[in-house]
């Protein structure tokens, strides 16, 4: 089997739709449905069904790059090398993202969507491309698997606000695997960079960028009426400092500020 297969090769059936972010973007039903889930009750539907099929997307994706981080590298301690705890690690996360996948197909049907209903991002499959271990490691576990714990605990929300028990212990369960996922990012983060400073800046310069890109425009904010909330409580249990999630903070304010500028 190859080793670091590129985003393009990706396979899906005809089901899917991929799109890309310039795509989405230029797409009204989809770029208007994340900012409406905390409107009216006869937008919030189909915003929430719009989030639903992103977050299965994304559990595809997930449960893709923890596979390809067991496979593309060998074992040991050099830059191109992990360690095999760390493939042991990833293992266990791709069999929580294969059930997490099961449960999104579920809801999915629950909340009356059908798969390929959105278009599918590629980019979480772009950051598990990285050819450097950690910055996958950044740019997955602790990046866009951070978004899934803002994501999850937004929705478990949305689901007791709907009094829907289906939605809300769904996520709810899956929350708790995502504080697992990230925590397991923050801990191999500080054990493959030890000593190496450069390399501990360049994998948080990558993390930043895919935070930015992820901020749905700012969206994703601790402001009362933001689409998607900053859970800060679970991202310290997953490893992140205050300043850490200061700076996520920071990073959607300018994002927002960019959106509105252009």
């Amino acid at each position: 089997m190859k080793r670091h297969m590129a985003a393009a090769e990706l396979a899906r059936d005809s089901r899917f739709n991929r799109v890309t972010v310039e795509e989405t973007l230029l797409e009204p039903r989809q770029r208007n449905a994340e900012s409406q889930l905390h409107e009216t009750k006869q937008q919030a539907p189909d915003a929430a069904r719009s989030l639903m099929h992103g977050i299965f997307t994304g559990e595809i994706q997930a449960l893709e790059g923890a596979g390809r981080t067991c496979w593309d590298f060998d074992t040991g301690t050099g830059p191109d090398e992990v360690p095999f705890e760390l493939k042991l690690d990833m293992a266990r996360q791709s069999w929580d993202e294969a059930r997490h996948v099961e449960i999104s197909i579920k809801l999915n049907s629950h909340m009356g969507t059908n798969i390929g209903e959105f278009g599918e991002r590629a980019l979480l499959f772009e950051a598990a491309c990285n050819a450097d271990p950690v910055l996958r490691l950044t740019g997955v576990n602790r990046a866009l698997e951070g978004l899934a714990i803002d994501v999850f605990n937004t929705m478990r929300d949305f689901g007791e606000a709907m009094s829907d028990p289906v939605l809300f212990f769904c996520e709810d369960w899956m929350l708790a695997d995502e504080v697992t996922h990230v925590k397991m990012g923050s801990d191999w983060l500080r054990t493959l960079t030890k000593g190496d400073r450069p390399r501990l800046d360049r994998a948080l310069d990558f993390q930043r960028a895919v935070d930015k890109v992820f901020s749905f425009g700012g969206t994703r904010s601790e402001e009362p009426e933001a689409p998607i909330h900053l859970a800060r409580d679970f991202r310290r249990l997953a490893g992140f400092t205050d300043g850490e999630i200061d700076e996520i903070v920071d990073l959607a304010s300018e994002a927002f500020a960019e959106a509105r500028a252009s």
